[in-house]
């Protein structure tokens, strides 16, 4: 089945160059130049996959991101026009799960989208201890209570979980979860771990100063 990739970017150039390489490359693309349209189009088509640009006229992209996400996860790689810490870091609170920034190369744009929804087609892992992870349905519990994950949470989650109490360092997470080969994202992963904390518990994820994560399961 053809996967769909709904594309929201005001400027006509770039949108169709994006949905040009994408239809290339295999996808079904729908177009939206503004907010009330992105999120429309959102609930009609159900995308696999959202490609977001912060700035839209109706309202912005991380309004967009908040509204899809609350009715249904999924995949987002939002583009931002400045590489700005405080844009990244609340996109990354609404739900987006990678970016790029203006100008970037339409062949990595494909490249990352690939990666995110081959991220959320991966197969399932046991839960542990009081933590129960699904992932064939992609759910997750903790202590019989359900927990809403981004997929990117949810994937950093799964990887950590497959080997617990193991110490993983940044740059391997950033390789396994973001598909990045490079340890510039670093404050990439100390956000989504933040994210995973505050909402599964602080006592989860134990950090190694210097090195990355694990997760803390009972022996």
């Amino acid at each position: 089945m053809q996967q769909r990739v709904l594309v929201v970017e005001d400027d006509p150039t770039i949108a169709t160059s994006v949905a040009d390489r994408l239809r290339a490359e295999g996808f079904a693309v729908e177009l939206a130049h503004d907010g009330p349209t992105a999120v429309r189009l959102a609930e009609e088509t159900e995308p696999d996959l959202v490609v977001l640009d912060v700035m839209l006229p109706g309202f912005d992209g991380l309004e967009v991101c908040r509204r899809v996400q609350a009715r249904r996860p999924v995949p987002v790689l939002m583009l931002t026009a400045r590489d700005d810490e405080t844009d990244l870091l609340v996109g990354l609170a609404v739900g987006a799960d990678d970016y790029l920034t203006k100008p970037f190369s339409i062949r990595e744009l494909a490249a990352r989208v690939r990666v995110l929804l081959r991220r959320v087609s991966r197969a399932a892992a046991p839960g542990l201890g009081d933590l129960r992870i699904d992932r064939e349905e992609r759910r997750v519990h903790r202590a019989g209570v359900e927990v809403h994950l981004t997929p990117t949470e949810f994937d950093l989650l799964t990887c950590l979980a497959d080997r617990p109490r193991a110490v993983l360092p940044r740059e391997q997470l950033l390789r396994s979860v973001w598909g990045w080969n490079d340890a510039g994202g670093s404050r990439t992963v100390d956000s989504h771990v933040k994210a995973l904390r505050r909402k599964l518990g602080a006592d989860l994820i134990r950090t190694v100063h210097g090195v990355g994560y694990a997760l803390e399961v009972p022996k």
